[in-house]
């Protein structure tokens, strides 16, 4: 089958973050609960997950609306210094900019569906240039007015702004959480991607059809008229 649109998730599969992200909760973790994180908090309640889901379940309450926006602000903050530190290794993930081209060359809807907020998705296109592929007014972002995942509607949401059904779309995702969320979108397919070690805890997903460890693995026979991208 042949779909018309591809949706991606942005930490984790646009821009390899993944390290940074456990580095940056973890510290703000041992600020505010004296200890770091452990591997089922990060898997469950940070990777796909909204700063507020994550900071109310460390702190086991709901922060009030003010301490809530200064604590995203402090984690934030030190995430964006990572990334700032990484140099030239602060760049949008393997494969990436092949596919984004091929797809702007070929005329083939695609967006962004992502738990990053305003500030962060800010920070990111002002670094990696995500106006050279992407319209800003087709991202989704944690603004506050729709669940995050693994509830469905960001990407309900994206495909949406894209003018295609959920079940004509194709999403990559790396985060448990944003594979639930698409998968209950009935997005027509899903892709997980991660490292290879990860394969095979991907594959148990429900309704993953597809893995693959860089974008440089995308098939662009899913998308109807595409053809294979010179020097992929």
């Amino acid at each position: 089958m042949s779909y018309q649109g591809i949706i991606f998730d942005f930490n984790g599969v646009l821009w390899w973050d993944t390290a940074l992200q456990e580095q940056a909760w973890s510290q703000i973790a041992q600020e505010l609960c004296g200890r770091p994180l452990t591997p089922v908090e990060i898997s469950q309640h940070i990777h796909g997950r909204t700063n507020e889901h994550s900071f109310t379940t460390f702190l086991g309450r709901t922060p009030e609306k003010g301490e809530l926006d200064r604590l995203i602000q402090r984690k934030e903050s030190i995430y964006r210094q990572l990334c700032l530190d990484q140099g030239p290794g602060f760049r949008l993930s393997p494969g990436a900019i092949p596919l984004l081209d091929h797809l702007a060359a070929c005329a083939i809807p695609h967006t962004v569906a992502t738990a990053s907020g305003k500030t962060n998705l800010d920070f990111f296109g002002q670094h990696l240039q995500l106006q050279t592929w992407f319209d800003p007014t087709a991202i989704v972002y944690d603004d506050g007015r729709l669940p995050g995942k693994p509830a469905p509607d960001c990407y309900l949401e994206a495909a949406r702004r894209l003018g295609l059904a959920p079940v004509q779309c194709v999403v990559v995702e790396d985060s448990i959480s944003g594979l639930a969320a698409a998968n209950a979108a009935n997005i027509g397919h899903v892709v997980a991607l991660g490292p290879a070690p990860a394969h095979a805890s991907l594959r148990r997903v429900g309704g993953v059809d597809r893995v693959i460890s860089s974008l440089t693995e995308l098939p662009l026979e899913l998308f109807s008229g595409a053809t294979a991208a010179p020097g992929r």
